[in-house]
């Protein structure tokens, strides 16, 4: 996994590398306004007196431009009329570069281990001028010696001032279109696509699929973990050893990839910080029975980083006819009452009675529920609030808030516009869709969302599709299974530090790792769709950022204080600690100074604090330049000998990684002990591993060709580089020849049947994304392939039908076997 930024950190230090680096990025022009504190622009809160050029833009605040104000006249104090008016304004301007959107390139301070500049680079014709007129004033605008001792020499200190990247020379940068044009608003690439950058959080989590805060001023975050676990994260990122909650033993999930099982979801009361209440969604199994559970927890009274685990009160338990379609959401919205999110029962298209769990009101399944928890130390457990709108309806259940929903996974609500509480209280959700489309929508009372008659904005079951009762709402967004094929909902941005992002609707899809965001355009009332790519070139070149992420997006989050985060993973296993936290950031624009600023309540700590260490990055090219570690930072040009051919061939090599990222985008790989992907921009529209094994020759059960017609059903393995004949693509024999199976719906259960018909004990993985090379040589036979596991070949499971499918073979399915349990990489 390559990050382009931490990259470019790890080589800066290096005056030789730099220059080359700056060479190349000087055509064209990269847009990266930074400050001299490393971090972006913004605008001030109040209006600047004496740097008023950046009153709309730049780095400085009211308090930094009285500070500059008063250093411009204890200098101008030494000199009279004549020198006043001469110079003046030279001054001025060079004390308010401090103030530009490009402080940091006009004083050398990209790189924070590098002594910045006490004036701005000049370009000649500006420092020419300057020098001529005022040279004077050089010794008291800075106490650098070496300007003191290039100061009788125009020359020298010209050539002193220069920038190594000329575009960025004070005053010609503020002419030069393509700096300034658009600056201060979300950088986007010819396509119309956001660029973003990433901080990471926390890591080495097993499938993070919820992270929550208690809303009661510590900032603390809570993150839960697919198997049952739930971690205490302070606000400095250090995560306590002791589990605030561990229910493991109970939390029906397995390592399968894809299942949909486990501990799904949790919330704080509103009230928590007096009642210490929590509530938490997570899958049982009772005898043969699996269900989902609703439960209510109390935190420790003797130690608030810890759940009482004997406090557990069981809500609600709804019988799960099948392992898939959970739902999993559950939360509390402006009005106080405890939402839950159900999915339709599992297999596909809600195959459960005349219309379905989702159209039926008598079921809980397929069903946003409100109920009202408060008050239940005594008497029952929930209440059904009074303008719930199915209370008086014959036959309804009355926690039914809404209904017509497939498996909604992951729903917020709006805080609401900052300043004028627009679109508070607001409930979005994305539902994931069956064979064609995944839609985000709001949540409004009694409505129906439509399935199983409609995915989307298409029908599904056209019999129930064309019935007039229906008076369905028609999602916000709904896009096609090209662009991904499980969404993952996710928040409106209402934090503090970067304004750029309010309003936006930002979510992402499980399986095709694409992010994008929503907005609504309020004079045609729609909402207008972008794509996020992760920041490309020098977007991300600030301390502590990075431009990618792993592939599989599990869920969204937002902190205490409405910061926006996502969860994502390289191997998507309950039982995979590929999982990592990632905070969204503007690197066009931040809040002014001190205006998000908090003071954390103090939390009492019993357990041993784990202090947070990024993941690590990946190694350098395999060649290093030979270069002196003690080396200061070089003002001028090297001469051509200052590079050797070595170095020059690992720069080169250097430069090809940077020209990649930019001309387009890409998917990376992580070589840990399992294969993981990482997405850096957005997702090609082929999403094949970078290093995907090669095609092999054809293996049959036996490993020897046959020259007899195979049985109907029969599969092999093919594709391993390494020749191993316990895994590979999947191929099957149907109809009179073989082809290849698609990998929707493609999961350890099917990938059990296959395992099985070739001899070995176990499926270890169902592998996806044509992991084991593309097929193009034969047809697609089999798409959405739904199997129990019991099954004696992959034509006995629930599928579209022989040769009918709708993908394409970088999605060929594959599969990983072996008699024992472990995965022999």
């Amino acid at each position: 996994m390559l990050y382009c930024c931490d990259l470019l950190g790890r080589v800066w230090h290096s005056p030789i590398i730099r220059l080359y680096l700056l060479a190349f990025f000087i055509a064209p022009v990269f847009l990266h306004p930074q400050c001299l504190d490393f971090k972006p622009p913004f605008k001030p809160q109040d209006d600047l007196q004496f740097c008023a050029m950046y009153r709309n833009f730049g780095c400085c605040d009211s308090a930094k431009d009285k500070e500059l104000m008063a250093k411009f006249y204890k200098i101008m104090d030494n000199f009279d009329y004549y020198g006043y008016a001469s110079c003046a304004g030279y001054v001025q301007d060079l004390l308010c570069q401090e103030c530009s959107p490009y402080a940091a390139h006009l004083f050398d301070a990209e790189d924070p281990s590098t002594p910045i500049r006490t004036l701005p680079g000049l370009c000649p014709d500006y420092c020419s001028q300057f020098w001529l007129k005022c040279r004077s004033t050089i010794t008291l605008l800075s106490d650098d010696p070496q300007l003191a001792e290039a100061e009788p020499d125009q020359d020298r200190f010209c050539q002193h001032l220069e920038l190594e990247d000329p575009d960025y020379c004070y005053p010609h940068l503020l002419s030069n279109e393509q700096l300034t044009q658009n600056l201060g608003r979300v950088r986007a690439d010819p396509e119309g696509c956001l660029q973003l950058c990433l901080e990471e959080i926390a890591n080495g989590l097993r499938n993070p699929l919820a992270m929550v805060y208690a809303n009661d001023g510590t900032h603390r975050f809570f993150i839960a973990e697919q198997v049952g676990l739930v971690w205490t994260y302070l606000p400095d990122r250090s995560k306590l050893e002791k589990p605030f909650l561990n229910i493991t033993k109970a939390v029906l999930t397995s390592p399968w990839e894809g299942d949909e099982r486990g501990f799904l979801g949790m919330t704080f009361h509103p009230n928590y910080k007096y009642n210490r209440k929590l509530y938490v969604y997570y899958s049982v199994e009772i005898g043969f029975d699996e269900r989902i559970r609703i439960s209510e927890f109390r935190v420790s009274p003797s130690d608030m980083n810890v759940v009482d685990h004997g406090s557990e009160r069981i809500i609600l338990e709804v019988d799960e006819p099948a392992s898939n379609h959970n739902g999993g959401m559950v939360m509390f919205a402006d009005d106080g009452y405890l939402y839950i999110f159900t999915g339709d029962g599992g297999m596909a298209g809600d195959p459960f009675g005349k219309y379905g769990n989702s159209q039926n009101k008598s079921a809980l399944l397929g069903k946003v529920l409100r109920i009202d928890v408060d008050d239940n130390d005594r008497g029952p457990l929930y209440r059904i609030p009074s303008d719930n709108p199915f209370v008086h309806e014959r036959g309804a259940r009355p926690e039914v808030y809404a209904y017509g929903v497939r498996n909604m996974w992951r729903c917020s609500v709006d805080r609401g516009d900052p300043l004028t509480k627009e679109g508070k209280g607001r409930i979005f959700c994305g539902d994931v869709g069956q064979n064609k489309f995944e839609e985000i929508d709001i949540i409004e009372k009694g409505r129906n969302y439509g399935w199983r008659a409609k995915e989307g904005f298409s029908c599904y079951d056209k019999k129930l599709c064309t019935n007039s009762s229906l008076d369905d709402v028609l999602p916000i967004y709904a896009y096609p299974h090209k662009m991904g094929k499980s969404v993952t909902g996710g928040y409106v941005y209402r934090g503090c530090e970067y304004p750029n992002l309010n309003g936006m609707y930002i979510f992402g899809d499980f399986m095709s790792g694409r992010m994008m965001t929503l907005q609504e355009n309020k004079n045609t009332g729609q909402w207008d769709y972008h794509e996020i790519c992760m920041g490309m070139g020098l977007t991300c070149a600030f301390p502590g950022l990075i431009n990618n992420y792993y592939q599989y997006i599990i869920s969204f989050a937002e902190d205490e204080a409405g910061e926006l985060y996502f969860m994502s993973t390289g191997v998507p296993s309950a039982t995979s600690p590929t999982g990592v936290v990632y905070k969204l950031v503007d690197p066009s624009r931040r809040a002014p100074p001190r205006q998000c600023h908090y003071d954390p309540l103090p939390v009492r700590v019993k357990s041993k604090l784990i202090k947070f260490k990024p993941k690590e990055r990946v190694e350098l090219p395999t060649k290093q330049p030979n270069l002196s570690p003690q080396e200061e930072p070089v003002r001028s040009h090297p001469t051509e000998s200052a590079v050797s051919e070595s170095d020059k061939d690992w720069l080169q090599e250097l430069m090809d990684i940077l020209k990649e990222q930019e001309a387009a985008a890409v998917t990376t790989t992580l070589p840990p002990t399992t294969t993981t992907t990482t997405t850096t921009t957005k997702p090609p529209r082929n999403t094949r591993r970078k290093n995907r094994r090669k095609k092999g020759k054809h293996r049959l059960e036996n490993g020897s060709a046959s020259a007899a017609v195979p049985q109907n059903g029969v599969v092999r393995l093919a594709g391993d580089e390494q020749g191993r004949d316990d895994r590979g693509r999947v191929e099957i024999f149907a109809n009179g020849e073989w082809g290849t199976v698609c990998d929707d719906l493609w999961n350890t259960k099917n990938a059990a049947v296959v395992c099985r018909q070739l001899g070995f004990r176990f499926a270890l993985k169902a592998s996806k994304h044509s992991e084991f090379g593309e097929g193009k040589s034969l047809r697609i036979l089999l798409d959405d392939v739904q199997c129990e596991g019991t099954e004696e070949s992959l034509l006995g499971c629930q599928h579209t039908g022989v040769g009918m499918h709708n993908c394409a073979h970088y999605e060929d399915a594959g599969v990983i076997c072996g008699n024992s349990d472990y995965v022999d990489a």
